[in-house]
C-alpha cells in the first residue's frame, strides 16, 4: 500500500534531485553552444579567442593610449581606417584590400547592373577598352584606344583614381575629359549619367550561328543568358560563339550557374583550394547543351570569366580563340563595415576542372590571334565564325 501511494505521489526526492541536475547540465550545455555561436566572428574564431590574443591586447593598449593621452584630438575613424589599410598592405596580396565607402558603392553598382558614370571601361594603362552604347562618352565621340590622361584639368595616374572621382560626382554634372589619341590630346565634355548595364548582348549570325556576349557576371546574368539561349534555340542555332572579351568578372556563383546551363550533370565546374583542403563544385542540374561552342577571350578576360572559360573548355570541349586571359585564380570574400566601407580578402585559390591554378598564368586559347586595335577588322571574331561553321 505504501509502495502504491509512493508511485501515486510521483517522483521521490532522489529522482527530483537527479532531474534538476540533469536539466541544469543540459541547459548549461545548450546555453554554452548558443553563446559560443553568438560570439563567433568567423567560422573558427570567437571573441573569446581574440580576448586571449596577447598581440591584439597590445595593439588595443596602444590604441587606448593614443586616443586618451595623445596631445591633440585623434580622429578614431580615420586612424582605424589607416590601421586596416596597413594590415592589408602587410599581406602584400593583390586582391586583399580595404575599400572605402565610395569604392564599395562603385563595386556594388557594377554587380547590380547599374552605376553612375560616363560609360567607359579603362585598363591599367587608362586606355579605353569598351564603351556603353547609352554612355555620354560614346555620344561625345570618345573611342576604344583613347587614353584618359586628365579629368577637369587634373592628371589621372591610376584607373581607380579616375573611377573614384567620377563616382563622387552627381548625376547631371558636366566634366571635361582629356584623352590622348595618336600622340595628340583632345578635350571632350561629357555628362555624368545613371547607366544601366545589360549583362549580355546576343544575335543570330549567318549559318544559324548564335552569338552571345557576356559583359559582366552580375546577379541577374544567369537569367539573361538562359532567356537568350531559349530565344536563339527556338529560332534554331547549330553552334554558339560566346564572347567573353573584356569581361573582368563578377560573382563566382553567376559563372557557376551559367556553366550549369551547358554542362552535363556531374561535370566539374571548378574546385576551391582552401586551408581545409580542396573541394570540387559540380553541375547538379539536369539542363545541358550539346552544340559546338567557340569562346572569344583576351587579356582582359579575368576572374569569373576564366572560371567559365576553363569549365567549358575542359568539361564541355569548347574551342577558344583570341589572346591569353588575365590570370586571376583567386577567390575573394567581402565584409562590409558599419560606415559603408568594405574589406575584401582572398580566401581560396580556384582550380580548373583538371586541377590547374591559372593565377598569374592565364589561359592560352586554342587559336592565338591578336586584334589590331586601330583596324576595323575583328580577326578574332572572324576566326570564331570559321570554327563555329566547321
Amino acid at each position: 500500500m505504501d509502495d502504491l501511494n509512493e508511485k501515486e505521489r510521483g517522483f521521490n526526492l532522489k529522482e527530483v534531485i537527479l532531474i534538476i541536475i540533469t536539466t541544469a547540465l543540459i541547459t548549461s550545455l545548450t546555453t554554452g553552444v548558443i553563446l559560443y555561436n553568438q560570439n563567433k566572428l568567423t567560422k573558427n574564431i570567437t571573441y573569446q579567442d581574440l580576448n586571449q590574443d596577447s598581440a591584439l591586447r597590445e595593439f588595443l593598449g596602444v590604441y587606448a593610449s593614443l586616443i586618451d593621452e595623445y596631445y591633440e584630438e585623434v580622429d578614431k575613424t580615420a586612424m582605424l581606417e589607416s590601421a586596416m589599410k596597413a594590415m592589408f598592405n602587410y599581406l602584400g596580396e593583390d586582391y586583399t584590400t580595404y575599400m572605402n565607402k565610395e569604392e564599395t558603392n562603385a563595386l556594388a553598382e557594377k554587380l547590380l547592373g547599374e552605376y553612375k558614370g560616363i560609360g567607359i571601361t579603362i585598363d591599367s594603362e587608362n586606355k579605353i577598352i569598351d564603351l556603353l552604347e547609352n554612355g555620354s562618352a560614346k555620344e561625345a565621340g570618345l573611342i576604344v584606344g583613347d587614353k584618359v590622361i586628365a579629368l577637369n584639368g587634373e592628371m589621372i595616374s591610376k584607373n581607380e583614381e579616375f573611377a573614384n572621382k567620377i563616382s563622387s560626382l552627381n548625376i547631371g554634372t558636366k566634366v571635361n575629359i582629356t584623352i590622348e589619341r595618336k600622340n595628340e590630346n583632345f578635350d571632350y565634355e561629357v555628362v555624368i549619367k545613371k547607366l544601366f548595364i545589360p549583362a549580355i548582348d546576343y544575335r543570330i549570325l549567318e549559318n544559324n550561328i548564335g552569338y552571345l556576349k557576356i559583359s559582366t557576371f552580375s546577379n541577374t546574368a544567369k537569367e539573361q543568358v538562359s532567356s537568350a539561349l531559349s530565344n536563339m534555340e527556338d529560332i534554331g542555332i547549330s553552334s554558339l560563339i560566346l564572347d567573353l572579351r573584356n569581361n573582368t568578372g563578377g560573382y563566382l556563383s553567376s559563372a557557376k550557374d551559367i556553366a550549369s546551363l551547358f554542362l552535363a550533370k556531374g561535370s566539374i565546374i571548378y574546385s576551391l583550394e582552401e586551408k581545409e583542403g580542396v573541394k570540387d563544385y559540380k553541375d547538379d542540374t539536369e539542363e545541358h547543351r550539346e552544340y559546338k561552342i567557340v569562346i572569344l577571350m583576351n587579356e582582359n578576360s579575368a576572374s569569373a570569366s576564366e572560371v567559365l572559360i576553363s569549365a567549358l573548355k575542359e568539361s564541355y570541349g569548347a574551342t577558344t580563340v583570341g589572346t591569353k586571359s588575365f590570370g586571376k585564380g583567386k577567390v575573394q570574400q567581402t565584409h562590409t563595415l558599419e560606415d559603408g566601407s568594405m574589406v575584401k580578402f582572398t580566401s581560396a585559390k580556384w582550380l580548373t576542372p583538371k586541377g590547374v591554378c591559372i593565377d598569374k598564368i592565364g589561359i592560352t586559347p586554342d587559336y592565338v590571334i591578336e586584334n589590331e586595335i586601330n583596324l576595323n577588322i575583328d580577326e578574332q571574331f572572324e576566326k570564331a565564325v570559321l570554327e563555329a561553321k566547321s
